[in-house]
């Protein structure tokens, strides 16, 4: 069975205006509250983004589509990560509407991950409460912004 998380929030900005936030590899790592991380872009590919209380967190963008789309894999958090290793793919879509946008994340990929039964059902549940967090976190950055 795959597992797949799906999720959208109404955001009254526009895409241009959204795009510098759901392009930033990492920006929905955080505890609810927007963060700036480190950024250290490697000679592979490999973007790993460390947070002030969580770590570090090694990415790959998949795919950037300004002001659209991007996709980003989280790769299994290992001491040596790798492109094609274990990880999950998030993916951003932004869609007009009337008074702003709607951002969609999607996440998928759990299967690649080293866990089975009640690990991997608790990690899905986690993340999908989790992007019900950073959604919020989207949403009142992106406003706060357009209102100063």
């Amino acid at each position: 069975m795959a597992h797949v998380i799906e999720k959208s929030i109404d955001i009254d900005t526009s895409a241009e205006d959204l795009w510098p936030l759901v392009s930033e590899p990492g920006w929905w790592i955080n505890d609810g509250e927007y963060v700036d991380h480190v950024l250290d872009r490697r000679d592979d590919g490999i973007v790993v983004v460390t947070d002030p209380v969580h770590g570090a967190f090694p990415l790959v963008v998949v795919e950037e589509e300004a002001p659209r789309y991007v996709a980003f894999r989280w790769l299994a958090r290992t001491d040596s990560p790798s492109i094609d290793g274990p990880g999950t793919l998030t993916e951003f879509r932004v869609e007009d509407r009337e008074g702003g946008v709607t951002l969609r994340v999607r996440e998928s990929g759990f299967e690649s991950l080293d866990e089975s039964g009640a690990d991997l059902l608790k990690t899905v549940a986690d993340n999908t409460e989790g992007w019900e967090t950073e959604l919020a976190v989207a949403k009142r950055h992106a406003e706060s912004r357009r209102a100063a």
